[in-house]
């Protein structure tokens, strides 16, 4: 019997498994680096260990740190949550070595499934429908090169030991698979140790359908429905929802069965997902499976009312499965979306910064998975999802409704986030319809608002200089009396500034005017979190949270940060020089292409920034000469450190950053 059990993870999911087995009754032990300190999932649980610094390398990965842990505080179980080591054969082994339970599959288990190809000629021999393709052991690049001509373009480059798309590359034309191939080896290599590729047939516009399937140690192997997961970016996956629309009982027969062959297979034990890609014509092809609890496994709960997390516990005790195939049902429906510290507008580009305020709503049938509460710091080390937002109905359109309103109504501030992404995605009506596939976004999505950086409105400022004046005690007697001059402000959101002013009248109204432009308010009431306000005729009411001169405001699913410079000096409202590349965000410098003397052209890539498991490319914007280059491979940096500086150019008025 399991009496204590170490999670080996952080984040949403550290907290999920935290929250069963300390219901469970089982004591708990968390795991930190030093960017966790003070995060929430070390302080839910019963004991902590810190296991290193910030870098995943050096603490969330460090098997012997956490095996030392687990022995430090007498754990006798270890769960891995998902990521990290969580599919790492050797860590599975080296827990069993240790005398303690991996509460997961068999390490051979992981390690045939943690192979893309050699899972792949498993599941052939297992008649398991896969995609054709190419998988030879250590294909070079000229073995791809040539096999590319057989499989036929568009075509699919694969990191064999990959996830969540990295080392993942579309090739359309043969033009291009040269450059694609070293650009998935290299992210391969950085991401898994490991280089090796394989090639497969593109199925174009598909579905993403995966079967959530789970076996016990008495040779018990059940599935428990599907999941829909096609609306993705970048290969990572959005929304998920169960059961799928794209469904048919024939189809969930066979692809259940399907997948517990596959499982059967390798001999598994505990928590799988085997996933599919489904055609138009509803065939399916194995694509991977997931040795581990998946991101996405509360829709399954949801409509099978099953804990899964407590499964996995049971069967790592050695009980069978609580439920037999006949017994599984499925009621409603359920859709759970992934809330990240990103920028939608700029290219997903992941945030840091601190969560001022963190407060879910409170809506019938929604369940927030959450990592984060008000006033953590949201680091650059790790992924940046801070939680997952899941809605459960009695039919789809409610699971959706609950969803956007739960999206819309959360107050999320201080770091920019894809809240209002997800709320445009769940509106439209490709998705409404149920017709979404792994193409969505990049078809049906393409050209939505929220994609685009907005500049806000007249009467959006106009709220923010309403609350600043508020605070600063410059609201004209608690909005009754007539001020008789109006009353200037300038706010800068982002690098943009605006300036306007206020004019109180008698009766809360305020006329907010910038230049010609004027618009007309009437203040009901404000309390220090909302401002309760009057627009063309409709009363309305604005989030918001000040610190000191920043000011957050968010109304249903629209957010602005806005800072006062109304009485900073000149020289503090400067742009960057054009001249200047600065680091877009905080991070390690992986390469650098730039050295004194080059010529550049605008666009050319001059350094490589990683952050949050992501590489991104730093570009002059304009034509010019290396005058200075500030960091090396492996520098840490902050958000807009100089990095490079290319020589003055006063004819360009761009500014040059990342």
């Amino acid at each position: 019997m399991i009496h204590k059990i170490l999670i080996a993870n952080r984040g949403e999911i550290a907290v999920r498994v935290l929250r069963t087995a300390k219901a469970q009754g089982y004591r708990t032990v968390a795991v930190y680096s030093d960017a966790d300190t003070h995060a929430l999932h070390v302080r839910l649980a019963d004991e902590a260990v810190r296991i290193g610094p910030a870098a995943v390398n050096a603490s969330y990965l460090n098997a012997e740190a956490i095996l030392d842990a687990a022995q430090r505080t007498g754990a006798d179980a270890i769960h891995p949550g998902y990521g990290f080591l969580s599919e790492n054969a050797g860590f599975a082994e080296a827990c069993a070595d240790a005398g303690l339970i991996f509460i997961g599959p068999p390490a051979s288990a992981i390690e045939l499934m943690g192979s893309k190809r050699r899972s792949k000629v498993a599941m052939q021999e297992a008649g398991v429908p896969v995609v054709p393709g190419f998988e030879e052991a250590g294909a070079s690049d000229e073995a791809l090169q040539q096999a590319a001509e057989t499989v036929g373009f568009p075509l699919m480059i694969k990191a064999s030991a990959g996830g969540g798309g990295r080392g993942m590359r579309l090739v359309q034309e043969p033009g291009e698979l040269a450059d694609q191939i070293q650009r998935a080896r290299s992210e391969a290599r950085n991401a898994f140790g490991d280089d090796e590729l394989i090639l497969e047939k593109a199925v174009i516009e598909p579905r993403h359908i995966e079967i959530q399937v789970f076996a016990d140690t008495h040779g018990n192997v059940i599935h428990l429905g599907e999941r829909d997961c096609s609306i993705q970016r970048r290969h990572q996956k959005v929304v998920e929802e169960a059961p799928s629309p794209f469904m048919t009982p024939e189809l969930r027969a066979a692809m259940g069965e399907a997948a517990v062959k596959a499982a059967k297979a390798c001999h598994y034990v505990g928590a799988g997902t085997v996933e599919f890609l489904v055609d138009r014509e509803r065939n399916f092809y194995f694509l991977e499976m997931n040795t581990r609890l998946q991101v996405e496994h509360p829709v399954t709960e949801l409509i099978t009312g099953q804990d899964l997390v407590d499964w996995q516990l049971q069967v790592a005790e050695g009980v069978e499965l609580p439920l037999q195939q006949d017994d599984v049902t499925l009621a409603g429906h359920a859709v759970e979306v992934r809330l990240y510290a990103e920028d939608p507008a700029d290219s997903f580009m992941p945030q840091t910064g601190t969560l001022v305020d963190y407060t879910p709503a409170p809506v019938d049938g929604v369940r927030y998975d959450s990592g984060v509460q008000t006033g953590d710091t949201i680091p650059p080390f790790y992924d940046p999802m801070l939680a997952k937002v899941i809605a459960h109905g009695s039919t789809r359109s409610d699971a959706i409704r609950r969803l956007r309103r739960a999206l819309e109504d959360m107050r999320v501030m201080g770091v920019t986030t894809n809240r209002s992404f997800l709320s445009h995605i769940l509106g439209h009506p490709v998705f409404i319809a149920g017709e979404a596939t792994t193409a969505f976004l990049d078809k049906d999505f393409l050209d939505a608002p929220t994609l685009h950086p907005a500049s806000p409105s007249l009467t959006e400022l106009g709220l923010a200089a309403i609350v600043l004046a508020h605070q600063a005690g410059e609201a004209g007697g608690r909005w009754s009396n007539s001020l008789p001059t109006a009353l200037p402000f300038r706010l800068a959101t982002g690098d943009t500034h605006h300036e306007l002013a206020l004019q109180w009248h008698n009766a809360g109204k305020v006329d907010v005017i910038q230049g010609e432009a004027r618009v007309s308010l009437v203040v009901v009431a404000i309390d220090g979190t909302e401002l309760d306000y009057i627009d063309n005729g409709v009363r309305q009411r604005c989030q918001y949270h000040s610190d000191g001169d920043h000011l957050y405001l968010q109304q249903l699913s629209r957010s602005l940060h806005v800072c006062d410079v109304t009485h900073a000096p000149a020289s503090a409202l400067e742009g960057s020089a054009s001249d200047r590349v600065l680091a877009s965000m905080d991070g390690a410098i992986i390469d650098v292409r730039a050295e004194a003397g080059q010529t550049v052209k605008r666009g050319d890539t001059l350094v490589v920034l990683e952050a949050m498991k992501m590489e991104h490319p730093l570009v002059a914007e304009r034509d010019g000469e290396i005058a200075e280059v500030h960091v090396s491979a492996g520098s840490q940096v902050k958000r807009r450190q100089l990095l490079v500086k290319l020589t003055s150019d006063d004819a360009s008025n761009e500014g040059a950053t990342a």
